[in-house]
């Protein structure tokens, strides 16, 4: 069959060529040309008016860097690696982050504005509504040059872009995704967000929502836990592990005289009620208050809640073997009852475990128990919907943020566990993996990051990039109080500073806004246990994107850059330039202080140099005792030379 199309373009275009002979000019042949080329281009797929940003045009004269806030700041434990939340146009981070994360990211997990024609987005510091002719070609434009940035910083070998929407855009969203990545495998899945449903009028009621998942190279969805499809308990008990408890009990054999070989003392570490060690067995006739405990410890005994001797389901030699490996652990203690709790897997369950029928990921660092991975059944395989009551946005969304920050500061929270359920799929055999999540928000994907680790003892860390927009109602607010974009108080009420930063530090700490411990327990994978007054140990750092020109007339552009190379190397490798452990070397002041001083010399464990300084020999050999890098010209090198600095 003919392409009436192609000979169409065909004939116009052999027009052009006639026409070219009689006009040679160079305004007619590059008229032509550009007609030309207009003809050619691509004829099926997504085709939409493209449309430029304010953030565009700045980025033609300034340069994007990062500022550091020192006012927020959470450290948790200065040995593992940072997270981060910047603040800023998303374009403008993205830009910065192609310097430090290029081919590197594990996961980009973001839920981007869905425009529905509420005001629920802002294109070119003005909301998109629903009359605007235009207005799904500038949400593609903003969508697409997010994701041509976003393709270069996933790892090309194993990664994947997650992207929530709902019917508004997912078939535009579709489309671009297939233009973008033409070699990744793209599927999309259906999860219920909603099971009350969103009423709209004359439409069905809307309970989902969809999520795109892009794989490149060799990623691919690992079996999970469950399938997401009508969480079932039934579906995970045949397949899991029970930690039962150490102490006999029940009406028969319970009795220290049933069993004398199972009565003897747990010692427990007086100063820190962690264990010190299993005594042995003692005869039937001793009384146990005549055992003297080693120096600074005391004795935990099998005793029932009315203090009658009781005795332990297994010897002491086994109970060593079994601590030893993990497959039994202190739970608690009272000293004042004189017991402890016990936990310990019997026969059945451990040798199952030691059989290899489970996947272990390592110890809990509290406890020494073993982390178990429930088994992963052959028809396990996740289906394409979702059907789960943790994923429901109300209760794990909305009703959680306000357990943390207070009510109706952000609107359409995701679950936690929704957020946290699609990560997994791909990162759970990533301890280390780098998340990225370019439409923040309220912070959940931060949030679920650190569930995740706290669940496995993995250091996944994430970054977080957020505007600082405030709602519709707090603008018209603070304008009538007489406030503008900029102003200390009108900043104060952005999202950044008032939702995902308070959100971060409030399930860190394990406390809500009020300072006060958050209650109940987090919903996890394996059935460990997470209270979430306990928080995480994590550390995250606040960064405020901000502009220098390219072209200063005052001043060296590299002295201006210099100022914000700090935060760049804390982005890209995850550790905070102290100026102890880790030092920054810019100039020669920086050299004297740090590196001619002994004592200074000594606490430096990492060294970033300036590759402008010269040195000495002797200089040199200084510093390849601490493996001094040098700062990568990636950074800022490239608009260096377009200054020609």
């Amino acid at each position: 069959m003919a392409n009436i199309s192609k000979i169409k373009r065909d004939r116009m275009i052999s027009f052009l060529d006639e026409l070219k002979k009689t006009h040679s000019d160079d305004v007619s042949i590059g008229a032509f040309n550009e007609i030309e080329n207009f003809l050619n281009e691509k004829k099926f797929g997504l085709v939409w008016e493209e449309h430029t940003e304010q953030v565009d045009e700045m980025l033609e004269s300034n340069i994007p860097v990062l500022c550091e806030d020192l006012e927020r700041r959470l450290c948790k434990d200065e040995s593992l690696p940072w997270n981060f939340i910047i603040e800023g146009d998303n374009l403008q981070a993205l830009y910065l982050l192609e310097k430090t994360h290029k081919g590197k990211v594990d996961c980009i997990y973001i839920d981007p504005p869905y425009n529905t024609g509420a005001k629920d987005w802002k294109y070119n510091n003005d909301y998109v509504d629903g009359n605007d002719v235009y207005r799904h070609s500038k949400w593609l434009s903003m969508m697409n040059v997010r994701l041509q940035t976003a393709k270069k910083l996933l790892n090309p070998e194993n990664s994947v872009l997650i992207c929530t929407i709902d019917e508004k855009e997912y078939t535009r969203l579709g489309c671009l995704l297939e233009e973008l990545f033409p070699a990744a495998k793209i599927q999309m899945i259906s999860t219920a967000i909603k099971p009350s449903g969103s009423t709209r009028e004359t439409q069905f009621s809307r309970v989902n929502e969809y999520i795109y998942f892009v794989l490149i190279g060799n990623a691919y969805p690992q079996n999970g836990y469950v399938d997401m499809l009508y969480d079932n308990p039934d579906d995970l008990s045949e397949s899991s592990v029970t930690w039962q408890g150490l102490r006999r009990r029940g009406s028969d054999g319970w009795k220290r005289s049933n069993s004398p070989g199972g009565f003897y003392p747990i010692y427990i570490e007086n100063d820190t009620n962690k264990l010190h060690s299993v005594g042995d067995a003692i005869p039937l006739n001793q009384d146990r208050n005549s055992l003297v405990p080693p120096n600074g410890a005391w004795c935990a005994w099998p005793l029932d809640p009315h203090g009658r001797e009781g005795r332990w389901q297994i010897k002491p030699e086994r109970l060593r073997e079994q601590l030893a490996e993990g497959t039994a652990f202190l739970s608690k203690t009272d000293k004042q009852k004189g017991t402890c709790s016990i936990k310990y897997l019997k026969d059945g369950d451990r040798n199952r475990v030691l059989s290899g029928e489970f996947l272990i990921k390592g110890k809990d660092p509290q406890t020494g128990a073993l982390i178990i991975v429930p088994k992963k059944i052959a028809n396990r395989r996740p289906k394409t919907m979702w059907v789960m009551k943790s994923h429901d946005a109300s209760a794990y969304g909305t009703a959680l943020l306000s357990k943390l920050i207070g009510a109706q500061k952000f609107s359409f929270p995701k679950s936690m566990y929704a957020v946290r359920d699609a990560m997994q799929f791909f990162i759970v055999d990533k301890p280390e993996a780098i998340v990225l999540d370019f439409f923040a928000g309220s912070g959940t994907t931060l949030h679920a990051v650190n569930l995740m680790n706290a669940e496995d003892g993995g250091n996944r860390r994430c970054i977080m990039v957020t505007n600082n927009e405030v709602s519709v109602e707090e603008a018209k607010k603070l304008t009538q109080q007489g406030y503008k974009p900029g102003d200390p108080e009108w900043e104060a009420l952005g999202i950044a500073k008032y939702v995902t930063w308070p959100r971060s530090v409030c399930s860190i700490e394990g406390k809500d806004i009020n300072g006060n411990p958050l209650k109940g327990e987090y919903i996890t994978l394996s059935g460990k246990k997470i209270n979430m007054s306990d928080g995480f140990t994590a550390n995250v750092k606040y960064f405020k994107c901000d502009w220098t020109p390219r072209k200063p007339e005052d001043y060296l552009l590299s002295n201006a850059l210099c100022l914000h190379i700090k935060e760049m190397i804390e982005l890209q490798t995850a550790q905070e330039v102290d100026g102890v452990k880790n030092v920054l070397i810019l100039n020669r002041d920086d050299f004297n202080k740090h590196i001619l001083n002994a004592e200074s010399f000594k606490k430096i464990e990492n060294i970033w140099l300036n590759q402008n300084m010269v040195l000495s020999v002797e200089e040199m050999r200084l510093l390849a005792q601490k493996s001094f890098k040098y700062i990568p010209r990636e950074y800022f090198g490239q608009e260096l030379r377009e200054a020609a600095e």
